[in-house]
């Protein structure tokens, strides 16, 4: 009886009683059992209030946006999920559109990247919807996932329903085959922990088991369980990443579990390439020194390096980064560059030497990456300092000094430059000088009865040097500097 399991518990100062079948523990009773059994009328109130509230934020106890999907998604791909839908209806599966594409649904925010779940196995219904669509479908076995490669450039994962548990922390997790349910309680966050029902009967409603939509409105990021940092510290960086993109801010607790996380110094148990591999998606937002200042906030720069921490020298450097990005990304519109690795040079220029080195060894940068790092340091003191001079600098010998660096290093070296010198110059070198080319080519020397070899390299140098310091402008100029060069013979 209810009083007998209690007075066990009390006089024997049990948490929980074990309830045993034969010699086999089938389950526990425990002390919270009890309270919720003894005040019952009290959690009945209460779970009443919160259906309430709940219905009121979220717009009702089955919100449905079909509405939304087919207003926001292009046509085709709109018919796409129906016709998923009624696939999954003939295979007797539920199917559901989840994560990051639901979520920016709901915020308005375009997305067309989009994760559907099968419970059920999901690899065999994407070879049916494959062949329904006529698409190419790619198989990961190992993970239980497909990719449906659409004939008009659209693509659909899909993956099977699963729950993961984690051997120990920062391991990558054990997966089985489980429910739409546990599948959404093994994301990160409750805002990445929507689904939305794409079978028949009730396509368009939000299965929202973990208040995501509530902290949607709320504007928080919240992880869904106390152990989620432990399982995956890497979620700490995903977390700030959000915060920062969506303007959201850390729930309480959840900056509670990040400290928590810090103070185990789990981030140390992490791979350089798991740790670069969110640091990249991190710096590639729209404001990553922002990220950067809340990491240093939460304790995190430290994981970069023992030795890295935030200072004003590094506030200026990173302000003066965020400067020649946004003119880099002003100026050329149809060019691209490693947004990532020009703020991961502004760090490492507030360290040391040996601490650049050890970071460059921890971190499996590729050997481009790590040469563009190398001379973001070191190998750019010569240009800076000629650049610097107040000795008069040809538009030549600007481009001699700079045309062997990344367009990644010059924004580095503008970024580290406080007068206008030096940024000037760049500038010049990236908008102008780059573009400049001789008249004459190698075809048109050989034609002047010039041998190619050593000789015929400095000419088309010289010849390079010439017009971009303004000494010819015609191709008759250049012919004539060409003559005067070979001092007026030609080879037969």
């Amino acid at each position: 009886s209810f009083h007998e399991i209690e007075t066990a518990m009390i006089e024997r100062n049990q948490r929980c009683v074990p309830i045993i079948k034969g010699e086999k523990v089938v389950g526990v009773i425990t002390r919270t059992d009890l309270i919720r059994t003894l005040h019952d009328d009290v959690f009945k109130t209460a779970r009443t209030r919160t259906l309430q509230r709940d219905e009121a934020e979220t717009g009702g106890p089955h919100r449905n946006v079909a509405g939304l999907l087919r207003s926001r998604l292009p046509h085709r791909l709109m018919t796409v999920l129906e016709e998923a839908g009624r696939l999954a209806d003939r295979c007797e599966m539920a199917l559901f559109v989840v994560g990051g594409c639901v979520r920016d649904l709901l915020m308005g925010i375009q997305n067309l990247d989009l994760d559907v779940v099968v419970e059920g196995d999901g690899i065999a219904f994407a070879r049916k919807l494959g062949d329904l669509l006529r698409a190419r479908v790619k198989v990961h076995e190992r993970f239980g996932t497909a990719i449906v490669l659409l004939p008009d450039g659209f693509k659909l994962d899909v993956a099977t329903a699963r729950t993961e548990y984690y051997e120990y922390p920062t391991a990558l997790p054990t997966v089985e085959q489980s429910s739409v349910k546990k599948d959404l309680y093994r994301r990160d966050f409750t805002i990445n922990a929507l689904a939305v029902r794409l079978n028949g009967k009730g396509f368009g409603e939000v299965l929202d088991f973990y208040g995501g939509q509530r902290d949607l409105n709320d504007k928080v990021i919240r992880v869904l369980h106390g152990l989620s940092f432990v399982e995956d510290p890497t979620r700490v960086f995903r977390a700030i990443r959000f915060e920062t993109r969506f303007g959201f801010h850390l729930g309480k607790d959840t900056t509670a579990l990040i400290a928590g996380a810090v103070k185990m110094k789990l981030f140390h148990r992490l791979s350089g390439h798991r740790l670069l591999e969110e640091l990249k998606l991190l710096f590639s937002e729209r404001e990553p020194r922002q990220s950067i200042k809340r990491m240093a906030e939460l304790g995190l720069l430290r994981f970069i390096h023992p030795k890295l921490s935030w200072s004003d020298r590094l506030e200026r450097i990173l302000n003066a980064v965020d400067e020649a990005v946004d003119w880099y990304r002003l100026l050329y519109l149809d060019r691209k560059i490693d947004v990532w690795l020009v703020y991961l040079m502004g760090l490492l220029e507030v360290l040391p030497e040996h601490a650049v080195k050890d970071t460059l060894k921890r971190f499996p940068f590729s050997e481009q990456q790590a040469m563009r790092l190398k001379m973001a340091r070191v190998g750019s003191h010569n240009a800076i300092r000629r650049l610097g001079s107040k000795r008069p600098i040809t538009p030549a010998e600007i481009y001699r000094l700079l045309s062997g660096l990344s367009d990644e290093t010059l924004l580095i070296l503008m970024a580290k430059n406080k007068g206008d010198t030096v940024k000037r110059h760049v500038s010049a070198f990236l908008t102008t000088y780059q573009q400049v080319k001789p008249i004459l080519s190698g075809t048109d020397l050989k034609a002047m009865g010039l041998k190619p070899g050593p000789k015929f390299k400095q000419i088309l140098e010289q010849l390079l040097d010439a017009r971009m310091n303004g000494a010819v402008v015609t191709e008759s100029d250049e012919r004539d500097l060409v003559l005067k060069l070979t001092e007026g013979k030609t080879s037969d």
